[in-house]
This record gives C-alpha cells, structure tokens and sequence, in this order.
C-alpha cells in the first residue's frame, strides 16, 4: 500500500521548479519566501527525506519525485549530446566532436568602461583629478558613503576596472591626500 505525501503548496512549487528546470537541483523558491522561511522549507523537505544534500547543494530525493507523482527526468548523457552534435554538423564536413576540436567562444568586444555623469563614482574621480586631490574625509562628505566604502571604491571600481592609476601622499601629520596622476 503506497502512502502519498502531502506536500504544502510552498514545498510542491519548489520541488516542481526543481523538477523541471533545474535537474532536481534546489535553486528557486516562491518569491515570498525569503530567509528564515527558505530555511524552514529546506529542513522541513529534508526531515521527510524529500531532498538530499549533496556537497553544499540540495537535490530532489526519489521519495520526492514520488510525492510530486512524477519521476526523475534522466540526465543527458555524452552519447546522446554526440549525437546531436553529430546530426547537426554534417553540413560543415565535420563527423565527430573529436574533429571538431576545442570550441571557442567568441570574445566580447573590448569596451572603454563607461561612468554617468551625475554617479557618485564620477563625484569621486573629479575630486581626486583637482589638482590639490581629496582626501577620504572629503570622498566621504561628497558621495555620503563610509570611509571603507569610498577605499574599496578607489581599489576596485576607480583603480582595478578604470585603470586610474591613484597618488597617495601624506605631508606631516596631516590627512592622506589622494589625487589621478
């Protein structure tokens, strides 16, 4: 006699997405569930051993599949993906994949970053272009943002994805000054 689980319509919707889109893997939950909830979710799932952990991730278990009444799609194999691949290619004259060698994605064009005018970003690259720089005080004032934030903003956003290449000089005992060079 085979006993069928209930499932609340949070879980039957996560399992189903699940299902159909992601191979069994736990990627998705309804948008209201959030947090704390998700968590609930997971442990209630995995209490009926209606999902297995695997590494850090979560799958549908069997006893998942079979409280959604459906069974587990079968992951593509390599023969099958060679065969499509095969099917597909006659017209260029090539007849395996191992003919075919390693594909090559195409390279995005390389682009100059772009900055709005208004940004905070641009706010803080005019100030460190005057000729007397900023100082993080002043970056601060000016973008409303934390100290950590307006340094974290030089070294990664100003520094390493703009190439600016960023002057630091402290005369005295005064405040580290910061100007493009």
């Amino acid at each position: 006699m085979t006993m069928t689980i209930e499932l609340t319509p949070t879980q039957h919707a996560t399992l189903a997405y699940a299902h159909n889109h992601t191979e069994g893997k736990l990627t998705w939950f309804p948008e209201n569930i959030t947090g704390g909830a998700r968590q609930n979710v997971i442990d209630a799932l995995a209490k009926r051993a209606l999902i297995d952990c695997v590494g850090k991730d979560w799958f549908v278990a069997p006893q998942g599949y079979d409280a959604l009444g459906v069974t587990r799609k079968a992951p593509v194999t390599l023969e099958q993906l060679e065969a499509v691949i095969t099917s597909a290619e006659p017209a260029q004259g090539i007849t395996s994949a191992e003919e075919a060698g390693p594909v090559q994605k195409p390279k995005p064009e390389s682009k100059e970053p772009r900055t709005r005018e208004n940004s905070k970003q641009a706010q803080m690259i005019a100030l460190l272009k005057r000729p007397v720089g900023a100082t993080i005080a002043q970056m601060v004032e000016a973008t409303g943002w934390q100290s950590h934030t307006v340094r974290g903003a030089m070294a990664g956003a100003l520094k390493k994805r703009l190439g600016l290449a960023i002057d630091s000089i402290r005369e005295g005992a005064g405040e580290r000054i910061y100007r493009v060079s």
